[in-house]
């Protein structure tokens, strides 16, 4: 039987993951001896040139936050007109697109990658397309072969959200976190990597990052010249100097979250009704988060479980849920239409992440398990 819930700890669905506080203090001296808090510093610089070096990709661009980056990134790529993208994501996905004044146009999602469905995605082409923005979900990535080629076929531009993806390593291929024409990162202080807030945009060439850069810096070139409508988009030493300390320490991070995610398998294979995301075979493995989809056979619906875990102290999330297509200011679209969108609703129903992060306990996960157990009793 289970203690009260007061006894108990808070168990949330993310907790960040934090460097070692005295080697941060020692940067922030080396900040505060410097001055430099801002405007590309030497962290800023450090920080991109060893990330490109872990991703093992060509150009990287930081940012203040992933959100930004989105917006940049559209403005970047000369986005206009409707946007193909995804229900199932969060806001700041379908916002970004938004406010770059283009028309987000919801496309079904693949049962498998839980991203676009390529088939739907062709028969939603018009001729005021002019991208297909994709989310790699769980650090699970997109079909992006099949959307790549619908993309060439038709002239359309790729910008992935890869907001989930960080460390994902598709193998037989060079490349990390990169797809399509740009990809964005985010390093929110919930993400498996982290700048306390941060994100970055990834991209093939060197004339493109210097236009990015400079989108991120007010359209400025240098003190007398503008070369564009540009936001402020930089991110500051201190989360710059945060990040290098997170990314010393990133693969050890990985192997203690793989040790729990085998051990919320290995538990929940014995209760009927709950079925973890399946792992791919065709990809190396972020564990950014652990979803589970709750089946009929459960015998309660998601939702009763979620309140039944809050109730002992346990704080889950139904990710993502409702879908951003539902929300008041994008349901009057035709594309939001539910009828149009059966596997995002279907699967939106059943989701539920699991308290999952690098601190997390294994007598956690035990408590977690054996109340999800005893709530189908």
């Amino acid at each position: 039987m289970h203690k009260s819930a007061q006894y108990y700890d808070k168990l949330t669905v993310t907790k960040p993951t934090l460097p070692d506080f005295d080697l941060f203090v020692e940067s922030l001296r080396a900040i505060w001896k410097s001055k430099y808090l801002t405007n590309m510093g030497p962290f800023h610089d450090r920080l991109e040139a060893a990330l490109a070096e872990y991703l093992n990709v060509p150009f990287i661009s930081l940012f203040c936050n992933g959100t930004i980056a989105l917006q940049t990134g559209l403005q970047a790529l000369h986005i206009t007109g409707e946007v193909i993208t995804t229900p199932f994501t969060f806001p700041a996905t379908v916002h970004a697109i938004y406010w770059n004044r283009c028309t987000p146009v919801f496309c079904d999602i693949d049962l498998e990658t839980l991203s676009l469905n390529p088939e739907q995605v062709e028969t939603l082409i018009t001729p005021e397309t002019t991208a297909i923005m994709p989310c790699h979900v769980y650090g699970k990535p997109s079909n992006t072969a099949a959307l790549q080629r619908i993309a060439d076929l038709h002239g359309l531009k790729t910008f992935y959200d890869a907001a989930h993806a960080f460390g994902v390593k598709p193998l037989g291929e060079l490349r990390d976190t990169f797809w399509g024409d740009m990809s964005m990162l985010s390093f929110h202080a919930t993400k498996v990597f982290n700048t306390i807030e941060g994100g970055a945009l990834v991209m093939h060439e060197r004339k493109m990052k210097n236009r990015v850069d400079y989108l991120k810096n007010f359209g400025i070139a240098d003190e007398v010249t503008i070369v564009g409508q540009g936001i402020n988009g930089k991110m500051n030493e201190v989360c710059a100097a945060f990040g290098l300390l997170q990314l010393d320490r990133l693969e050890q991070d990985f192997a203690m979250r793989q040790v729990l995610d085998a051990q919320y398998r290995e538990r929940l294979q014995r209760i009927p009704g709950v079925r973890p995301l399946a792992h791919g075979s065709n990809y190396e493995r972020n564990y950014c988060y652990f979803p589970v989809f709750i089946e009929e056979e459960f015998g309660i619906t998601r939702d009763a479980l979620h309140d039944k875990l809050v109730s002992e102290c346990i704080y889950p999330r139904r990710y993502f849920y409702p879908l951003v297509s539902q929300a008041p200011c994008y349901r009057r679209l035709p594309s939001a239409d539910p009828a149009n969108l059966p596997n995002a609703h279907a699967v939106a129903k059943k989701v539920l992440c699991l308290p999952f992060y690098t601190d997390l306990q294994q007598d956690d996960v035990h408590r977690v398990c054996d109340v999800i157990e005893q709530a189908r009793m």
